[in-house]
C-alpha cells in the first residue's frame, strides 16, 4: 500500500541544514529526501544574535515566524523590515536574503517552494 500521507516530527531525526550562522539551526522537515517534490519546510531556530547564512533560489520562498522577533535583509541593497511572532515572510524568486534574531530567540518555519535542490546537496550519499 501506497502512504500518501505521513506525519513528520520536527525533533533531530530530521536533516540539519548548514543554514545558521551563530547560535543555533535548521532542519529539512519537509523535503525532497521524503518524497516533497513541490514544497518545502525547514524548521529554523536563531537564538539571540544568530541569523542565516545568505540564501538566494531560483524560486520564492515563505517564512513563519513561529515564536520571537526576526529581520528579514535583502543584503543585495540593504533594505530590511521586522518580522513579528505571527507574521510571514515572502521572498521574490532569486532575491538574496537573510534572516536575523533581535534579541530574543526566532523560530521560524519555511522555506523555498519548489524545493531548491541546492539545499540538499550535502545529504546525498
Amino acid at each position: 500500500m501506497e502512504v500518501k500521507v505521513q506525519i513528520v516530527d520536527t525533533d533531530e531525526s530530521c536533516p540539519s541544514l548548514p543554514l545558521v550562522d551563530g547560535d543555533g539551526y535548521a532542519r529539512a522537515v519537509i523535503w525532497p529526501g521524503i518524497g516533497a517534490h513541490l514544497r518545502s519546510m525547514h524548521l529554523i531556530h536563531l537564538n539571540s544574535g544568530a541569523q542565516t547564512k545568505e540564501q538566494r533560489h531560483p524560486m520564492e520562498a515563505v517564512y513563519y515566524v513561529i515564536e520571537g522577533d526576526a529581520i528579514a535583509i535583502d543584503p543585495s541593497n540593504g533594505s530590511s523590515q521586522v518580522a513579528t511572532q505571527g507574521s510571514m515572510i515572502f521572498v521574490e524568486p532569486d532575491t538574496s536574503y537573510e534572516i536575523h534574531a533581535t534579541s530574543m530567540t526566532a523560530k521560524i518555519v519555511g522555506g523555498p517552494c519548489p524545493p531548491d535542490p541546492h539545499l540538499y546537496e550535502h545529504l546525498k550519499s
